[in-house]
């Protein structure tokens, strides 16, 4: 008989594998006999056992007739490992309580149609909400083939990213950009332009005492400005690193040389605005969700931030506030252009915490109707 406390223990150990499998979704599983816990487990990195896998593996011969619960339908192919709902079926679980269905095509209700012709009694549907915003990355991308955006601004109290120098060193505290090291740890990608490269000379790397995964670092450069003696080209043998250039640039001369670097240099197309050229986002983001890239953070200028926002692109937003008054012209979303208040864009299911005194506000953009 389903008991929800089993449910919301297998979505706090989902939790253990948050950044750490993608493409495939974080998932938790509990198995409970005579109203014990016999087995428990998360997905491990791509290619390794599944969160059931792992919880059948603790349970072993304990497994038969127990019961399982799981925050998302268990698989029904073949992929880099054998499938869930078949292993379920072997070990003798009689129950099976899921969380939610998996709309991955090659999932979506065979799992569970596999567990119902094997006579295990099914039940779905439990946490809806709270698993399908855990699973928001792989949700996106599974669906329409293009990453989760999440937007991180560091800013002034009075919404500036740089002084009038363009210095931008440190507008936050440690704590603040310790806590964005965890955010980039988390996300497959970062995601900046060739102008805060020039202007930074960024790592866009994790810089944390335990560090599990470097995100792959993308960078906009449509004409291939980019020094290959700057910090990105330096450490790319180390840190998988992506360049997007306009596939119509005439010179590709330097494209040998980042190749030499490590640097992966991928054409896209480009579209005109203001008499010049830019990447087309849509575009980049197809081609980042073909690379199974399920989840990017993006950490630029106002430029690439008022676009995405414009163009409704931002899924989540993270916005650091430190007590600092900088006055200038490097406003944080400098090109936005809302000129009427009923085209504002809010943020819903908002969540605030506190770094010493700085201030982090992060929540889901809520768009209007502007253009």
């Amino acid at each position: 008989m389903y008991n929800e406390k089993y449910m919301k223990l297998a979505i706090e150990i989902a939790e253990q594998g948050r950044g750490k499998c993608s493409p495939n979704p974080f998932v938790g599983a509990i198995i409970v006999k005579n109203d014990k816990i016999v087995g428990q487990g998360f997905t491990q990195v791509c290619g390794q056992d599944h969160a059931e896998v792992q919880a059948l593996k603790q349970a072993k011969d304990k497994a038969k007739d127990a019961e399982m619960y799981v925050t998302l339908e268990p698989c029904a192919h073949y992929g880099k490992t054998p499938p869930c709902a078949k292993a379920i079926i072997e070990a003798g679980i009689k129950a099976v309580y899921a969380g939610i269905q998996d709309p991955n095509p090659k999932v979506n209700g065979k799992g569970f149609e596999m567990l119902k012709q094997a006579n295990i009694h099914l039940e779905s549907n439990f946490f809806k909400d709270n698993i399908t915003r855990q699973l928001e990355y792989y949700l996106k991308w599974i669906q329409i083939q293009k990453p989760f955006i999440i937007m991180k601004n560091a800013v002034s109290l009075d919404g500036k990213i740089a002084a009038d120098n363009g210095n931008s060193k440190w507008i936050t505290n440690e704590k603040s950009r310790q806590q964005v090291h965890h955010l980039r740890q988390e996300v497959d990608a970062v995601i900046t332009t060739i102008n805060t490269v020039k202007q930074d000379n960024p790592m866009l790397n994790v810089r944390l005492q335990n560090v599990f995964k470097q995100p792959i670092r993308v960078i906009l450069d449509p004409i291939l400005e980019i020094d290959i003696h700057c910090n990105i080209c330096k450490t790319a043998n180390d840190i998988p690193t992506l360049i997007f250039y306009d596939k119509s640039l005439q010179d590709k001369s330097k494209l040998t040389l980042l190749n030499q670097t490590g640097i992966q240099s991928i054409p896209a197309n480009t579209i005109t605005a203001n008499n010049k050229i830019y990447l087309d986002i849509d575009d980049v983001l197809l081609k980042l969700g073909a690379l199974k890239i399920c989840s990017v953070m993006v950490e630029s200028g106002n430029k690439l931030n008022s676009y995405l926002l414009k163009n409704k692109l931002v899924d989540k937003l993270y916005y650091f506030i430190a007590p600092k008054i900088l006055g200038g012209n490097f406003n944080v979303y400098d090109s936005l252009n809302i000129s009427n208040m009923d085209d504002k864009i809010e943020l819903s299911d908002i969540s605030i915490k506190t770094f010493d005194d700085n201030i982090l506000v992060s929540g889901y953009p809520v768009y209007s109707d502007y253009t």
